[in-house]
């Protein structure tokens, strides 16, 4: 398992290629990539801060992947956060799952990221052409995360 919080940028097919390494066994893998947009509740963003608590972070990420692997077959799992300063069209999140089965891919990876949105102990602040404001929780980010609770 992979849990990384950092400024740079990364490579997604390094990134799969890591997850698949000395593990033969995996028969699919599903992932997403969240990017920063350029408009939010019908603002221009022309940029997006994001800041978290170290440590704290870390140990919520592994938290959500030990989660994951409680309910699905999860042979290895990928979770890359970036902090900082990020422009539109940046990449913010890779979250990937690697499975003996796609079922287990898709949900664990779905179930990751639907946790990463409410869970994690990140905040992000948008700037747009009328000043800076820091960004709530969606009540829809809210309500996919009561069909993962038991």
């Amino acid at each position: 398992m992979k849990i990384s919080i950092q400024e740079n940028d990364f490579d997604v097919s390094k990134e799969l290629s890591l997850l698949r390494k000395a593990l033969p066994g995996i028969g699919g893998i599903n992932m997403f990539v969240g990017t920063v947009r350029d408009t939010h509740q019908g603002d221009v963003v022309q940029a997006m801060e994001l800041e978290h608590y170290p440590g704290m972070t870390e140990k919520a990420l592994e938290a959500i992947i030990q989660q994951a692997q409680a309910r699905w077959e999860v042979l290895n799992a990928t979770i890359i956060h970036r902090v900082g300063k990020l422009m539109p069209m940046d990449q913010i999140v890779f979250v990937a799952v690697a499975s003996s089965h796609r079922g287990d891919a898709y949900s664990a990876c779905e179930f990751i990221m639907d946790y990463l949105k409410t869970s994690a102990p990140f905040w992000k602040k948008e700037y747009t052409p009328n000043g800076s404001r820091w960004v709530d929780a969606r009540t829809s980010d809210e309500d996919r995360l009561k069909k993962w609770q038991i």
